[in-house]
């Protein structure tokens, strides 16, 4: 039995009113038969628990009845920041936390200005993840969220993309990131402060060595310098394409924003049928080939020569899959 559930239990009915015991157990993720069993557990302890039968009914706490047993934790106090972020929490290994905390937050409100948080609550969703992405697996994630709180180094084994493609690293985490649904680490390792993508954390395990961050160390701003920087060492080249009104149109949904903004900055009109031709920034031309294909017949690259010959030769390859004997 766990003393915390009963607690829960028992701010829930304090913050809810009155509810069938299916409503707790869902709430609480436990079965319906350990919901009524908490249920005569907080009865035999004397908490004015009642129940109203019939159509409508539940379980509910006698008119007046309020605990005071409302101090959190400290893993509760921290997952508060989460409360309305449910997935990243549950990544976190936070999510029965966060439930402790907001309600027992919700036990401490005025009854109005508890409805109107329940109201609050009930209209928005966080979904972080992007379209057409299944959520990464992070199995380590929890470990790092203790190591960045304790500032105790890891030892990690990680896959990179470039050569070696495995590599052992003594890490020293300095916070984390969620951006787009995908975890990074932003940790020390030897002398320099790199970023590292959880789901490409093959084996870690804490090391007994202590470290102290950096007070002058800023999580927000050294994201975004690397954002910034991220996107100078991703665009190595340029590429001058021609695209048609509807090409245009349909960039962004096909191309990277940094793409779409280029287009913006540099379109000219090349005649009078709506086409334009602007300069835009590319990793490789293999990737660019790629992501200019999906625009079929509304784009045509110009230069540089290499990038137009892959197109040329992707659509005779096409030609050859779909072209008729």
């Amino acid at each position: 039995m766990s003393a915390g559930r009963l607690l829960s239990v028992l701010l829930l009915l304090q913050s809810r009113g009155r509810m069938p015991a299916r409503g707790i157990a869902d709430e609480l993720g436990v079965s319906v038969r350990t919901a009524y069993r908490d249920l005569t557990r907080l009865q035999a302890a004397g908490i004015p628990v009642y129940a109203e039968p019939g159509r409508g009914g539940g379980y509910q706490l006698l008119d007046g009845y309020r605990t005071r047993l409302t101090g959190m934790s400290e893993s509760e106090a921290r997952a508060l920041f989460f409360a309305g972020l449910p997935g990243p929490a549950a990544d976190l290994g936070l999510a029965a936390e966060v439930t402790s905390a907001r309600l027992k937050l919700l036990a401490a409100l005025p009854a109005g200005v508890r409805e109107e948080a329940a109201r609050t609550a009930a209209v928005f969703h966080v979904d972080a993840p992007g379209w057409y992405r299944e959520p990464e697996r992070t199995p380590y994630l929890p470990l790092f969220v203790d190591a960045v709180l304790a500032r105790r180094a890891v030892d990690v084994r990680y896959r990179r993309w470039r050569a070696p493609q495995e590599v052992e690293r003594r890490l020293r985490p300095y916070g984390l990131v969620l951006k787009s649904g995908v975890w990074y680490l932003v940790a020390a390792a030897e002398s320099r402060v790199g970023t590292y993508r959880v789901a490409r954390v093959l084996d870690a395990e804490p090391s007994d060595e202590r470290f102290d961050r950096p007070q002058d160390f800023d999580l927000g701003a050294y994201w975004s310098a690397y954002l910034d920087g991220f996107e100078t060492r991703r665009y190595t080249g340029a590429a001058t394409v021609r695209l048609s009104p509807r090409g245009r149109g349909r960039l962004p949904d096909n191309v990277p924003p940094e793409v779409v903004r280029a287009v913006e900055a540099t379109a000219r009109a090349v005649g009078d049928d709506g086409w334009v031709e602007a300069v835009i920034p590319t990793e490789s031309t293999e990737h660019a080939c790629g992501e200019l294909l999906r625009l079929g017949v509304d784009v045509e690259v110009v230069a540089p020569p290499e990038l137009r010959q892959a197109m040329a030769a992707a659509v005779r390859a096409l030609v050859g899959v779909y072209g008729n004997p």
